[in-house]
């Protein structure tokens, strides 16, 4: 297996595992949707996508590296998917 097909199937792994999650307690997505909203206004994005994270880890069983260099590429991707949504309801306003 390369070194790619290595890295692709631990990615699904963290998603698969992160959706089940989810799907376990639906209050995580509501919470981080609500956290999101809430921090997205406030200044510099770097620090505000850090902030979102640490708070998310905090009032969820989702836990999320509070350093973002030592986000997972299903972090990185759940705090991007959240920024997209919470954007799209803001443009429909």
């Amino acid at each position: 297996m390369s070194s790619s097909e290595i890295q692709k199937t631990r990615v699904i792994n963290e998603l698969r595992s992160f959706i089940k999650k989810l799907l376990q307690d639906p209050k995580i997505l509501e919470q981080s949707l609500e956290i999101a909203r809430q921090r997205l206004g406030d200044g510099d994005q770097a620090d505000v996508m850090a902030r979102i994270a640490n708070e998310i880890s905090d009032t969820t069983s989702v836990h999320i590296p509070e350093d973002p260099a030592e986000h997972s590429e299903a972090d990185r991707l759940f705090l991007e998917l959240l920024k997209e949504v919470v954007r799209e309801e803001q443009a429909l306003y």
